[in-house]
């Protein structure tokens, strides 16, 4: 999909707008985990998720070859829609972006905020793709997908600067939500020749890529349950499936107490707060400790947009 000289080329290009993001090894966590753990601090990008990495290579390239003249339109639950919206005010390519009815108040209003014109449509994300698929064929807007070559690649830097930050990983853990960050990471390491397993994460609410894996080729789901927005997926992509076939150890499945409990374990171990699908590694890892002991393990923090109500009443109801 890329090279290692396009890779930092998209690098290059990503902290001429902002710094690498920090990768700690937080002691705390370290003996929660009973596993040598550095954390990629993906919350703390421009728009406090990685998205924004793949935004910012797609729209440029788009503005620079013309080729949303009109503008772009997207569907999102938040964190890809922020990504494009930065990126279009950036490069003057006007953003409209489709949520589900009951999308996330604080990234509705984040996506505003950056300039997108906001439409709410259909009863979860991937009701709003087919919406906004229908109005870039009936306005003469650019559909820009949650999966694409630029967005993996601008994504996979994280993957990047983690493995020359940190050093040999035993095991890197992912969420999967569409899939270009498992994707990139993947990539990543085979370009540098590593080793390191990679295991995905979903909820098990929200569980289209392992069933997809276990019968060997795409299943959607019926439902996408669980309060992880950036998790809520029922189809999965087939090119990501097939990168993620062949280049992942396995993918594990956690429950919305699972990810909430994750939640509150970053917030008292690193005073850091995710949302669900952030956490949703270190939930992960925490039902997979036994087997981590000792090891080196990476996982991104891939956004902290978790809105205040529910962090309140789904998060801290747990304590």
């Amino acid at each position: 999909m890329f090279s290692l000289d396009e890779l930092e080329a998209a690098a290059a290009q990503l902290h001429a707008v902002f710094a690498p993001t920090p990768a700690y090894a937080w002691p705390l966590l370290a003996a929660r985990t009973g596993a040598q753990l550095w954390v990629k601090h993906e919350n703390l990008t421009p728009t406090g998720a990685f998205k924004v990495r793949g935004g910012l290579i797609h729209v440029e390239r788009l503005a620079r070859e013309s080729l949303a003249p009109h503008g772009l339109i997207s569907a999102t639950r938040g964190n890809h829609g922020q990504s494009l919206a930065f990126a279009g005010r950036r490069y003057g390519v006007p953003v409209t972006i489709v949520v589900p009815e009951g999308n996330s108040i604080e990234k509705n209003a984040a996506m505003r905020a950056l300039g997108a014109r906001l439409i709410e449509h259909g009863a979860d994300f991937d009701a709003a793709r087919v919406e906004a698929m229908r109005l870039a064929r009936q306005d003469g807007l650019y559909f820009a997908p949650s999966f694409h070559a630029d967005l993996v690649r601008g994504v996979a830097t994280w993957a990047l600067e983690l493995f020359r930050h940190a050093g040999p990983l035993d095991t890197l853990y992912v969420p999967i939500g569409l899939g270009s960050s498992i994707c990139g990471a993947i990539l990543v390491r085979d370009l540098l020749g590593l080793d390191t397993e990679i295991v995905g994460v979903q909820s098990a609410g929200a569980p289209a890529y392992a069933l997809s894996l276990a019968a060997g080729r795409p299943v959607e789901t019926e439902r996408a349950d669980t309060f992880a927005d950036g998790l809520a997926v029922r189809i999965p992509d087939p090119a990501a499936l097939a990168i993620i076939a062949k280049g992942a150890a396995r993918i594990v499945t956690v429950s919305d107490d699972e990810i909430a409990a994750a939640i509150r374990a970053y917030w008292t171990d690193t005073h850091q707060l995710a949302e669900g699908a952030g956490a949703a590694p270190l939930a992960a890892l925490l039902k997979e400790r036994d087997a981590m002991a000792g090891r080196r393990v990476g996982m991104p923090l891939s956004g902290g947009n978790i809105d205040l109500a529910l962090f309140r009443d789904r998060v801290l109801a747990g304590t």
